[in-house]
């Protein structure tokens, strides 16, 4: 897979590259990332990137005229042919749709994503218009450009390749994967499965105590239909505590939803309104 990032900054990726999962996928050739300076993309001396806005208005605007030569550089298909060579242009801006797993599963199919890095108060609209398939933001907050965006989702997309982590499961059975319920080796179900749109249950290591604090003891009992059960219980435990949010779109069970009834009266019941 190949991500092209166009760029002010190459610079700022020497360092979310070089290490874990991304180095271990670049070296086993699994993914390739190469960077691309904007500023080799000016038709002036200075390399200017930016104008002032039309209309008015504060700070500097990136005009089209680099950014479209550099994917014109960069030899990627017209629109209506990138669905059938699996490739993609994406300019990320606060403006755009959230980045989600899901959106990352959908890229992870592709063969070549090209990511256009924002920068001071924006793009010109008409890159967005001519260029890109999609605009994408990773939250609902404002950065100094898309280079930290840029990272993450090449990090959150390439560890969903095949062969990229040391166990499959790993990016199978975590927070935001699809609901899935295997059977194990002997026949019986599976200790972990996948979130179901949940954020993932509480996880412990050796010690069995650490500062006075044991590890639940149905972890260590052998019993996996009740390590399920509990870490299911968890899992809608702590989504309805940090992202209640999330639980519209989650894939409960009758008995999930039970779960879910109980531990809102108990919350409601530990935070009384006044």
């Amino acid at each position: 897979m190949r991500f092209e990032i166009v760029t002010l900054f190459p610079g700022f990726f020497s360092g979310p590259l070089d290490f874990g999962v991304l180095r271990r996928a670049q070296a086993m050739g699994l993914a390739a990332v190469k960077l691309h300076d904007l500023r080799r993309y000016t038709g002036d001396r200075r390399g200017t990137v930016d104008d002032r806005p039309y209309g008015g208005g504060e700070g500097m605007v990136l005009k089209p005229e680099p950014m479209f030569d550099a994917v014109a550089a960069l030899g990627v298909s017209a629109r209506e042919e990138r669905v059938e060579r699996r490739e993609t242009v994406v300019l990320l801006s606060a403006q755009g749709s959230p980045f989600t797993q899901a959106v990352a599963h959908e890229l992870a199919e592709l063969e070549r994503v090209v990511l256009l890095c924002g920068r001071y108060e924006g793009v010109d609209e008409r890159v967005n218009d001519l260029v890109c398939d999609r605009e994408l933001s990773i939250g609902d907050y404002v950065l100094s450009g898309g280079e930290i965006a840029a990272a993450v989702i090449v990090d959150a997309v390439v560890r969903l390749l095949p062969g990229s982590l040391g166990n499959a499961d790993s990016s199978r059975f975590e927070s935001f994967g699809v609901r899935e319920v295997e059977m194990g080796g002997g026949g019986g179900p599976r200790a972990t499965h996948g979130a179901g749109g949940l954020l993932d249950y509480p996880h412990y290591t050796r010690p069995a105590e650490f500062r006075g604090v044991g590890v639940p003891e149905v972890l260590m009992g052998g019993d996996h239909h009740a390590v399920r059960t509990w870490r299911r219980r968890k899992a809608i435990e702590k989504t309805l505590r940090n992202r209640p949010d999330l639980l519209a779109g989650a894939v409960l069970t009758e008995e999930e939803r039970a779960i879910l009834d109980e531990l809102r009266r108990e919350m409601a019941r530990a935070n009384p309104v006044p």
